[in-house]
């Protein structure tokens, strides 16, 4: 904003300047044509002196010559008189010109002073509708980054940041709830830890118990030892359910992806994928074609279907060799197929069943950066929306198909 007042403040000078510099040049012009009259009138009395008739037609001020006469001295304009070989004359003449300078000014000061206003107008709007409300979000990313989530963002009606501000707001509020259901799902599997570790310790301490009782020979019986053995086989069974207790906790949704369930056209999804993906393939010089489609009506939740399409082709841009992506479609059985296929796949057919696995990433994956939650992340969304993904590898390219139901 200071940067902004500053260029104001310069450009308040410059009209001052303007004003002043156009007053002084139309003020000057005027001083310096002092009584131009009197250079008609010498003109004029040059001719009478040579013998001519004095033409004032081509005169700008003076409007008559005549001759002493007994109303010499009667006229309503002004006049001057020359003496002309031994004779008076009378030279009438008008400052009108005069007025029209004077005309010319205000037309000058009136048309800068509009177009001064003007500019100002239009600053003065950017700097409390644009700027004004700008910086008042300046902060807010900030804060975010600090983790201060709980000041709401105040809502405008701002044409300019309304959108943003709302949109900034609904942000705020979904890292809130996101870190809330973050800190229960960590609370819950906490309390799920120590449950079970509570468990295990029971069955864990009556098969330390048994074995010390065999390793001293307290049970000299072959039956009670059988009979010992399958306790200690019991008790392990039991530790061995826990444990997977634990795998099984440690599998399960660990990522809140909420689907509002809708309808929404074909085109949308890839108008969207469409007007992101054609730039940044471009810039990287990898082909990016769309093939032809049947608009229809899809059952499912448009921002995560572009979500699901839009891991499938970073995947494709990450693991391809980089010279063509496509996506197509398809019709099978009342459901819509979109296929993202990649040249130069190099992942190994044993890896392909594993792919959708959580955390799990391909041995192709070694030099590049990643989480392997992608494609995990596509097959919920899909499954949240009655869908399917699945993947293949046909000559030699990598083929990933989203299956949206038709609605």
């Amino acid at each position: 904003m200071k940067a902004f007042n500053r260029i104001f403040l310069a450009v308040i000078t410059v009209i001052i300047a303007v004003f002043a510099a156009a007053n002084v040049i139309l003020l000057g012009d005027s001083l310096d044509s002092g009584r131009p009259y009197l250079v008609e009138v010498s003109r004029l009395v040059s001719e009478i002196e040579n013998g001519n008739i004095a033409d004032v037609s081509e005169c700008e001020f003076v409007t008559a010559v005549t001759e002493y006469s007994e109303d010499f001295y009667n006229s309503d304009s002004d006049y001057v008189i020359r003496e002309i070989n031994g004779e008076l004359y009378r030279f009438d003449y008008t400052t009108d010109s005069s007025t029209d300078r004077s005309e010319k000014i205000l037309v000058v000061n009136v048309f800068l002073g509009v177009m001064s206003a003007a500019i100002i107008a239009v600053m003065l709007y950017v700097r409390f509708k644009i700027l004004a409300p700008f910086e008042k979000l300046t902060d807010i990313p900030y804060e975010l980054s600090k983790g201060n989530l709980t000041a709401p963002v105040k809502e405008s009606k701002n044409k300019f940041f309304g959108r943003f501000v709302w949109g900034v707001d609904m942000l705020r509020e979904n890292m809130e709830q996101q870190k809330d259901r973050e800190l229960n799902l960590q609370r819950e599997k906490k309390m799920l830890l120590l449950s079970l570790s509570h468990d295990i310790k029971t069955p864990l301490s009556a098969i330390k118990l048994y074995s010390k009782a065999l390793s001293r020979g307290l049970y000299t019986d072959k039956e009670k030892q059988l009979e010992i053995a399958e306790n200690i086989n019991a008790k392990a069974d039991e530790i061995e359910g826990y444990v997977s207790e634990i795998i099984t906790a440690s599998r399960e949704d660990f990522l809140s992806l909420d689907v509002n369930m809708g309808e929404f056209y074909l085109s949308g999804l890839v108008t969207n994928i469409n007007a992101y993906y054609t730039e940044k393939l471009s810039l990287i010089k990898t082909d990016f074609t769309v093939g032809e489609y049947s608009n229809c009506l899809i059952s499912g939740d448009l921002d995560r279907s572009v979500e699901v399409v839009q891991n499938i082709i970073e995947n494709a841009i990450k693991y391809g060799d980089g010279k063509e992506i496509s996506i197509d479609f398809s019709e099978e059985d009342g459901c819509i197929l979109v296929t993202v296929k990649n040249s130069g796949c190099t992942l190994p057919d044993t890896d392909l069943p594993h792919i959708f696995d959580s955390f799990w990433r391909g041995t192709n994956a070694e030099s590049q950066k990643g989480s392997g939650l992608g494609l995990y992340i596509c097959r919920q969304l899909m499954h949240k929306m009655n869908g399917e993904v699945f993947a293949q590898i046909k000559d030699g390219n990598m083929c990933v198909t989203a299956v949206f139901g038709k609605a």
